[in-house]
């Protein structure tokens, strides 16, 4: 049986990636008030563009990293501008390319980490390079992190360090309050996601203001 606190948190996980989803792939979004307006899938133009100067974003690695950044973060041919701490002040603006890339990695990192091989480091998450594939992969690591959270029972919501994600503060929480975390995590990087699609339209494809 799931435990009575977990299922509010799960259903507003389903809602938020759910929407995020459909912002993502179309061909319709849920606008907030219970109507459903019509939207494109995410192109590669919009996925790579940088709306101000000195974005981070994902690059190929014989580019190597954008301004102000010290590497490529993850696997693959693509990584994600990244610096170790401390980050570059103030921080630099990240494209929709490069949220949906860090909100994957922690997905499916975390999934592992609570109900799998525990083992998956930044080093071997792919960084993807084109909207489609990045889509899909935020689908699958969302689907993962539902199916670990399906494992937890009341003891394991107590539990500290339940989940052994390296990368936050999950050894010293209790696992309900990670799994809030998430929550928070794929509700404001949607929303920013969602924004940065607004915007892109607004621009008319990104020709105002585009780097």
């Amino acid at each position: 049986m799931t435990p009575t606190r977990l299922v509010p948190l799960l259903e507003q996980f389903d809602f938020a990636r759910e929407r995020l989803g459909g912002r993502l792939a179309g061909p319709v979004m849920d606008s907030g008030d219970g109507s459903e307006t019509a939207v494109g899938p995410l192109t590669d133009a919009e996925y790579l563009w940088e709306p101000v100067p000195g974005c981070w974003s994902v690059r190929r690695r014989t580019g190597g990293p954008g301004t102000r950044a010290a590497f490529l973060a993850g696997a693959g041919e693509w990584g994600r501008d990244a610096a170790s701490y401390p980050h570059p002040w103030p921080p630099p603006f990240t494209t929709l390319a490069w949220r949906l890339s860090h909100l994957t990695e922690m997905l499916a990192l975390r999934a592992d980490h609570t109900a799998g091989g525990r083992t998956l480091t930044r080093d071997d998450h792919p960084v993807h390079g084109d909207a489609a594939t990045a889509v899909a992969a935020f689908e699958e690591g969302a689907a993962a992190w539902r199916t670990a959270l399906a494992t937890a029972d009341d003891t394991a919501l107590d539990t500290v360090g339940y989940c052994t994600y390296p990368h936050g503060s999950d050894a010293e929480e209790p696992f309900v309050d990670i799994v809030w975390w998430v929550n928070q995590e794929v509700l404001h990087h949607g929303a920013e996601i969602a924004l940065l699609r607004d915007l892109y339209r607004a621009s008319g494809g990104g020709g105002a203001g585009a780097a």
